[in-house]
């Protein structure tokens, strides 16, 4: 029997059993379906994360406090968040500047606050306000679209003046205009202030909740005086991180162990680093690594359906062997080698689920496209179609196939032609 002739005889006994034929084709439909989904659901949520820590800026290096002690030593208590400790100040970032040193083109302090309620006539918006310096937009690669940014006159004057982001202008201002306006800030309604909008940012993108897009930037020096800010025994103000622009083709490992020396000499009384320090490409390796975990469980648990599917077309094809028992006798009462029946059989089985991965292919290509920009949960989906999931599924689809398909195959060519024959 030729590949062609099996084939042929393939599509009679699967349409001569179109219900059954469905039904056991969608195990693969959903399986194939499910693993391209989930993969580029898995992709799309790396994507994101790496598209966040992109735009933050270029050739980033974070230092931050380290992480808060619960008690002494031996006294129990539970520790604080990393980053949560007040071991940084605006006069480490001052140091760092005015050490000059190799690979850093650039330095900009900064303090968050949440629970900031910004009021615009009737709009009421709670935002996150971020106070630093003027060299913070460089430093970030961020721009500003209309005004201008915080100036060195109004950190020294500790200014009650205001940068918004895009997305906050918008909503505090929908009709345009915010230059020149003037926010009331309120901080747990014991701090009532009016700030001058002397800027607006550029879009800057990202996903997710408190984005560059959604923040106020303020002076630093004005935390600290208007808000009560935290400072030291010295009088220096704490920050939670300072940013630190490398320069192009710096190499991280050297300006790391240069800064810390710089922060280090300032730090008589500790022996050991009270900081951290982290570049992009370790928020990019550490995102990756947590992102690949995540696409592997999801292609697993997608690759579960397909196996399921795998053992329902074994079970049909068996069916089928036992139905069938008096066919495959006449076949091989007629000149029908071993080999023949085995090739008419998995040539069945590999039919019903290439033809069921084919159209698992389109039906997961076609959903994961359509989920891609929609938003799920008020959270917006972005999924990545790779071409690598679709080859793995189909070739698994294949595999499968021809796995399900071998064992009964082997059964109905073991049969004895004149007992098959006296089969009812």
């Amino acid at each position: 029997m030729s590949p062609f002739d099996a084939l042929r005889v393939a599509a009679r006994a699967i349409l001569a059993n179109g219900l059954r034929s469905i039904l056991t084709t969608l195990g693969m439909v959903i399986g194939v379906g499910s693993v391209i989904v989930l993969i580029a659901v898995g992709q799309g949520a790396q994507k994101g994360v790496q598209d966040q820590i992109r735009g933050l800026g270029q050739d980033l290096l974070f230092i931050k406090p380290a992480q808060t002690s619960g008690a002494a030593p031996g006294q129990g208590g539970a520790a604080g968040p990393a980053g949560g400790g007040q071991t940084l100040t605006n006069a480490d970032a001052d140091a760092i500047a005015a050490a000059s040193l190799p690979g850093v083109a650039g330095v900009a302090p900064q303090t968050t606050q949440d629970n900031i309620q910004l009021i615009s006539g009737t709009t009421n918006q709670g935002v996150t306000i971020v106070a630093t310096t003027p060299g913070y937009p460089t430093v970030r690669s961020m721009a500003v679209a209309d005004g201008r940014f915080i100036n060195d006159d109004e950190v020294t004057r500790k200014s009650l003046s205001m940068v918004l982001g895009a997305d906050l202008a918008k909503t505090l201002f929908p009709e345009g205009g915010a230059v020149g306006q003037t926010l009331r800030m309120t901080f747990f309604g014991r701090v009532n202030l009016t700030f001058t909008v002397v800027g607006v940012m550029a879009p800057k993108g990202g996903s997710g909740g408190g984005t560059a897009d959604d923040y106020a930037y303020i002076p630093l020096p004005t935390l600290q005086a208007r808000l009560g800010g935290p400072r030291n025994t010295t009088g220096d103000v704490f920050v939670n991180q300072i940013n630190v622009q490398m320069a192009a083709g710096a190499d991280q490992a050297s300006v790391k162990a240069a800064i810390t020396d710089t922060l280090m000499q300032r730090r008589t009384t500790v022996t050991t680093p009270n900081f951290s320090l982290q570049t992009q490409d370790d928020l990019l390796g550490a995102a990756g690594d947590v992102s690949r975990t995540l696409s592997i469980l999801l292609g697993s648990i997608a690759g579960i359906s397909l196996v399921v599917g795998g053992i329902g077309v074994m079970n049909i094809m068996l069916v089928s062997v036992t139905e069938r028992t008096r066919e495959i006798g006449i076949r091989r009462a007629v000149g029908a080698r071993a080999k023949d029946i085995v090739l008419q059989f998995v040539t069945e089985a590999l039919a019903l689920c290439v033809g069921g991965g084919l159209l698992g292919i389109a039906i997961g290509v076609g959903i994961a496209i359509g989920l891609n920009g929609r938003e799920v949960g008020s959270q917006t989906m972005t999924t990545v179609i790779q071409p690598w999931s679709i080859a793995v599924a189909f070739a698994v689809a294949a595999g499968i196939g021809a796995l399900s398909g071998s064992y009964p195959a082997y059964r109905a060519s073991r049969l004895d032609p004149i007992t098959a024959l006296r089969n009812e």
